[in-house]
């Protein structure tokens, strides 16, 4: 099945939310990375205020994604996605038109505050919208996004040719027209009345063992996913000696996924258990880093280059680049998948923000680890943080296995081979 036919194949609603991904994901990278220029060269703010600014932006959104998924529980997916994007279209406006400290840290809050409730409640709503082609769904969710993460900073280039002011008003467009397709398309959904308070929800998901051991068993895929912006980046400048090297990471990055998700999800979802998927992937996102580790072994720092001694410089940045993405593909479909039947539908919210906290977290804590290894290896051990990274990957991809196992990577199953278990099951209750 295409791609095209594949997207036509599922509900308008779901056809929707891939969009809003893409749209959502455009208006964010037109501005943000370019916000810290702006900030300091434009409006002549201190690095200790912009760290301020952009750090409460991050803390707004990684800190509530309990309180988004619950949102989406309790409120519908539908109201707290809608709200979600009005946000960020009152959040990027301000940027645009805002220049004193007051007003843009309410930019900054408003911004991920929106972000603290859409996110968790698309990933609901098209867990449910999907039914059992859920891995299907969450495949196109990827390529859409990432698809986004390569047309954002590509426009926000363009746009600031003639200034910060055009690129947040084109964000805050988007997300407003965003608003209006969902007002006028997604479909209203009944929610039943919950009998239980919020606190309640949120201590069933917070100590639910086995979504924790889930949760923490990824690790790995939270950390090496940022390593597109720390380690990559950081290596591709040591090779090539030039910024602007880093671009080719997300190219690469975005072209393996528009080429390859839909095709590696059909082609092991029937065939591999949920267990083997996951942990391959970890696996294989931890070992592209070997490549970075060598090749920062054998290169000395760039200082000039002809242009084919650049590209061929720049190459093993970019082969783990790709198997980075690849490891991302194989993994992260059925990690979305697997979360709501942990918490059931009336809890898929609540149990994505929980998934989503924790992320911000570990990201966070990991990119500083790595961030503080790179700083101790300085030019005597330029290969640690990518060994690092590898250790990483390695060791969640064997937690996933040693989980998987022991009990069964999804709720209701005994073991790693999910197909098993349930002609298993079906044959004792025939």
């Amino acid at each position: 099945m295409t791609t095209w036919r594949l997207i036509r194949s599922f509900p308008l609603a779901v056809q929707l939310l891939l969009v809003n991904q893409l749209g959502v994901n455009t208006g964010f990278y037109l501005l943000v990375p370019f916000l810290a220029g702006y900030l300091g060269q434009e409006l002549g703010i201190s690095a200790a205020l912009i760290g301020v600014v952009l750090g409460v932006r991050n803390l707004s959104q990684q800190g509530l994604f309990l309180l988004g998924g619950s949102a989406s529980d309790r409120l519908g997916a539908r109201g707290v996605i809608i709200a979600g994007c009005a946000l960020r279209t009152v959040g990027f406006g301000l940027f645009a038109f805002g220049t004193s400290l007051p007003v843009l840290l309410l930019a900054s809050v408003l911004s991920g505050l929106a972000g603290a409730l859409f996110n968790p409640a698309v990933r609901a709503y098209i867990a449910q919208e999907a039914g059992d082609r859920k891995a299907e769904a969450f495949s196109l969710f990827n390529v859409f996004a990432n698809t986004g993460m390569l047309l954002g900073p590509l426009l926000g280039s363009a746009l600031m040719l003639v200034g910060f002011q055009l690129s947040a008003i084109v964000a805050a467009v988007i997300f407003a027209l965003l608003t209006l397709a969902q007002l006028a398309v997604l479909p209203v959904r009944r929610v039943e009345r919950s009998r239980t308070s919020v606190f309640a929800d949120w201590r069933r998901a917070l100590t639910d063992r086995r979504f924790l051991a889930f949760t923490g068993a990824l690790t790995g895929m939270f950390v090496l996913q940022n390593q597109l912006y720390l380690v990559l980046p950081m290596h591709a400048e040591h090779a090539t000696g030039s910024p602007a090297a880093v671009s080719m990471i997300f190219l690469v990055s975005t072209a393996t996924s528009l080429a390859l998700q839909v095709r590696i999800t059909a082609r092991i979802k029937d065939r591999w258990s949920r267990g083997r998927c996951i942990a391959t992937g970890l696996a294989v996102m931890g070992a592209g880093f070997a490549v970075t580790a060598v090749a920062a072994t054998v290169l000395q720092p760039a200082q000039s280059a002809s242009p084919a001694e650049t590209a061929l410089r720049l190459a093993p940045v970019l082969i783990t680049a790709f198997t980075l993405s690849l490891g991302v593909m194989l993994a992260q479909p059925f990690v979305y998948e697997l979360i709501p039947s942990y918490g059931g539908e009336r809890l898929s919210g609540t149990y994505f923000g929980v998934f989503y906290l924790a992320s911000g977290v570990t990201a966070a804590g990991g990119n500083a680890l790595i961030g503080w290894t790179s700083d101790l290896a300085g030019g005597r051990w330029p290969w640690l943080p990518s060994l690092l990274c590898v250790l990483i990957g390695t060791g969640s991809a064997l937690a996933v296995a040693a989980l998987d196992r022991r009990r069964g990577i999804a709720p209701g199953l005994a073991g790693p081979d999910e197909s098993a278990c349930r002609t298993e099951m079906s044959a004792r209750t025939s």
